[in-house]
């Protein structure tokens, strides 16, 4: 019974913690450029009172044996980046990626940072920055005197500053990776690169293995609220049903402690 009561309490812990990550993918489901996360299950040890294939006389030997789980723990977050809906913006610097890519940007201690969120703006010299004012990297500068703004899908950045032709203000490219989800999670929008996720390939959009840029859109929060629901209410039940094992064992273990009286 004691076993049991140990199982319980790390399922319900399991649970606890696939709960805070349901509610955390509900809570950014507005947030541009969000990816959903996946909490992933493995059981844990086992104990061994009689070993498969382990003799029950001189002749045969058990088929299955016995063994009895721990049970269970969360391993890893999984982060999920499927393609968010585009929202219309209307707005020549909102910018979303429609395929594999980050933005890259220049966080405060000279790093590198790396989103999804195309909501970017200027600074007071013109600069593109985001809305925690990270520069984008390469910097794009526009001129002040610009009366409207052209992105390409290949990130090329011009502007018409009333002069006959157009002006050439630079180029925005995007960064992949091997293992998108072994980037580190900043907040902000911001993820950086670890040994899990690889280092950074760097192109023109569009380029084979790289998406493209659509101005005038923004990316929404891949996070489907129905689906995300159920896994709530999945995660609840199973909470609820571990935790009445709990409440099982320690009736078991009342009687047995009765037994004297």
């Amino acid at each position: 019974m004691m076993r049991a009561l140990w199982t319980s309490a790390s399922g319900m812990n399991a649970q606890q913690k696939n709960l805070d990550t349901i509610s955390n993918n509900l809570a950014n489901v507005n947030t541009a450029g969000f990816k959903r996360v996946r909490a992933e299950f493995h059981d844990l040890l086992y104990q061994t009172l009689a070993a498969p294939g382990s003799g029950t006389s001189n002749t045969t030997e058990t088929p299955n044996g016995i063994q009895i789980g721990l049970g269970s723990k969360v391993v890893a977050t999984n982060r999920l980046f499927d393609q968010g809906s585009l929202k219309n913006t209307n707005r020549s610097l909102d910018l979303a990626i429609t395929g594999s890519g980050f933005f890259q940007v220049t966080l405060p201690d000279g790093t590198a940072g790396y989103t999804r969120d195309g909501s970017f703006t200027l600074d007071a010299t013109g600069q593109l920055v985001t809305s925690q004012g990270y520069l984008l990297n390469p910097n794009i500068t526009i001129p002040q005197e610009t009366r409207s703004i052209v992105i390409g899908t290949d990130g090329t950045v011009t502007a018409d500053t009333g002069d006959a032709n157009l002006q050439n203000l630079g180029q925005i490219n995007l960064s992949t990776f091997i293992n998108p989800s072994g980037l580190k999670a900043m907040g902000g929008n911001i993820y950086q690169e670890t040994n899990a996720s690889g280092a950074p390939v760097t192109g023109v959009p569009g380029s084979p293995g790289i998406g493209e840029i659509q101005s005038n859109f923004l990316e929404s929060s891949n996070v489907d609220v129905a689906e995300e629901m159920i896994n709530l209410i999945i995660g609840q039940r199973a909470f609820e049903v571990t935790s009445r094992s709990v409440r099982t064992a320690d009736t078991v273990l009342g009687e047995i402690t009765g037994l004297k009286r």
